[in-house]
């Protein structure tokens, strides 16, 4: 076994731009609009890399433009408006500490809020509970959260990943209240992230919505075959090791270049410590990770019926599907009629394990996990 350096494919979070593969489009358009105060709508598949993308954005700003401040928060297991104040809060402490002069105001801030105050034991972030009596005073206070924010004079660029989670929130106001705030900012640019395309597109593009036209939209696609295994071969080869093109190149055709999977098996290539990777290392890497995957997958048999599971199993053998209605697809794996074919669909993308992408060809449907579609192959 060749013990060498740290395995350079992140799979956990952003690390640094020599880490980070591409997206130098997407990368460009995002600070251009930063610095022109231009809100934002990021919306990719989930593990896509849009979050990568974020912290990859925050630290270019941090390099060449440091009078821009910067807040990130995920909003992903908030359930109400106290969970979103809750993670504003305690983002905008981490990112301005309390020895800074903008840290102090903001402590001083929060603490007029009389929360309880604590700091995690393990990284040091603080953690907030605030106490509320009426659901005025959780308007209010997140009104007030945002208006000492932008009554700084400093520009504040705050990023909000999983933001169709708002639509989950009993509060049923949360959008109205969100823009209202929003738009009387004067020194804050935001950055919307959503991974459920539908939804976010009904929050920001229909007429009838509170942010309608209010952002401008970044899309995220697949990294380029070229740039992505020019990354690849680079890592390894920076490192003393070697990889075959045939290995390269069944990397990106089984992963589908999905951002996850394709740094997840790279990952795992690299941990095996071959010096000189062939195709053959590639596909036992790739047997490891459907062996790893085994017990979760067989724990979504336990949570859909026989129809969801058998429609699964289908969409998987054929990679992606355009006609989910078309005769052939129906009675190749006896799903049904066109109906039952689009109901098990839409519960399906509805429980994230389809995704549903709309191209000007139509909507194509396959597994929203790689790894799971390869192994659902088999069966």
């Amino acid at each position: 076994m060749f013990i060498g350096m740290e395995n350079p494919f992140t799979i956990k979070s952003y690390e640094s731009k020599e880490l980070f593969c591409d997206r130098e489009e997407e990368l460009q358009l995002m600070f251009r609009n930063c610095i022109n105060s231009t809100d934002m709508t990021l919306i990719s598949k989930r593990r896509m890399g849009k979050t990568g993308l974020i912290l990859r954005l925050f630290e270019e700003l941090r390099d060449v433009r440091p009078d821009i401040h910067t807040v990130y928060f995920d909003i992903f297991a908030s359930r109400n408006i106290d969970d979103f104040i809750k993670l504003m809060a305690e983002a905008a402490m981490k990112s301005f500490p309390e020895k800074t002069s903008m840290g102090e105001k903001l402590l001083k801030f929060i603490k007029s809020l009389r929360p309880q105050l604590s700091f995690d034991n393990i990284t040091g972030e603080p953690q907030l509970q605030i106490a509320y009596q009426t659901t005025h005073e959780k308007e209010y206070t997140l009104k007030g959260l945002f208006d000492f924010l932008d009554s700084q004079d400093e520009h504040i660029v705050i990023a909000i990943d999983e933001f169709q989670q708002i639509r989950d929130y009993p509060e049923q106001n949360m959008e109205a209240l969100l823009r209202t705030y929003i738009q009387q900012a004067h020194h804050l640019t935001f950055i919307f992230c959503g991974s459920k395309k539908h939804m976010m597109a009904d929050i920001f593009a229909n007429e009838k919505k509170p942010f309608y036209n209010s952002t401008t939209f970044v899309s995220l696609d697949k990294i380029s075959e070229t740039s992505y295994s020019a990354f690849i071969r680079r890592l390894f080869n920076e490192r003393q090791r070697s990889i075959t093109d045939e290995a390269l190149q069944f990397i990106l055709d089984w992963t589908r270049r999905h951002t996850y999977y394709t740094q997840q098996l790279c990952h795992t290539v690299y941990a095996n410590g071959s010096i000189d990777v062939t195709i053959e290392e590639v596909k036992k890497a790739c047997e490891q990770l459907m062996k790893q995957g085994e017990a979760v997958y067989l724990q979504y048999r336990q949570m859909l019926t026989d129809k969801q599971w058998g429609y699964l199993i289908a969409v998987a053998k054929e990679e992606s599907v355009q006609q989910i209605t078309a005769n052939d697809f129906l009675k190749n794996h006896r799903i049904g009629t066109p109906s039952v074919s689009r109901r098990l669909a839409e519960a399906l993308c509805e429980k994230g394990l389809l995704n549903d992408d709309v191209t000007l060809e139509g909507t194509i449907y396959s597994l929203s996990d790689v790894f799971l579609s390869h192994w659902m192959e088999r069966l």
